[in-house]
């Protein structure tokens, strides 16, 4: 990966709907090998996918919930059917399982607290959990989906 394709990474991750055109120009190559290098960078799976982003206030979504889940069931059972619940809730945006005292990490979007509430009553009945925190974005103070391109 070199300079050029590190550019249009960084490019791409801030406005895909750049023209081949507008790309070559901004990283200083002709159409055909900006185009190249783009077709090159997805065959090997570095862009995964060119998404537009909503506004959450406009959609209705600005509530912000980092749910943290602890459980003591630590099976392969347990977990897809705690996999499938975050899958089918169009409100979980991210899931992770996390190393330390917290098992899984839930960000869950929704319009306000009565909406999280519901989603709340429907999370408690998956699974066996020992215990469900709740912490409310009071302010989104950094927000990206770019990645950092200079490790390469």
């Amino acid at each position: 990966m070199d300079k050029y394709d590190k550019q249009i990474l960084k490019l791409l991750q801030q406005d895909s709907s750049l023209s081949i055109n507008e790309l070559a120009e901004k990283v200083g190559l002709s159409s055909t090998p900006c185009w190249r290098r783009i077709q090159t960078l997805e065959s090997n799976g570095v862009l995964t996918k060119r998404v537009a982003l909503a506004d959450a206030q406009k959609l209705n979504a600005g509530l912000c919930v980092f749910v943290t889940v602890r459980t003591n069931q630590h099976n392969p059972d347990w977990l897809a059917k705690f996999s499938q619940f975050a899958a089918d809730m169009d409100e979980v945006i991210e899931f992770y399982r996390l190393s330390g005292t917290v098992d899984y990490l839930l960000k869950v979007m929704v319009p306000d607290m009565k909406a999280y509430d519901a989603f709340y009553k429907k999370l408690i009945q998956q699974a066996d959990f020992s215990d469900i925190s709740s912490s409310f974005a009071m302010e989104q103070i950094k927000y990206t989906t770019a990645l950092p391109v200079d490790y390469l």
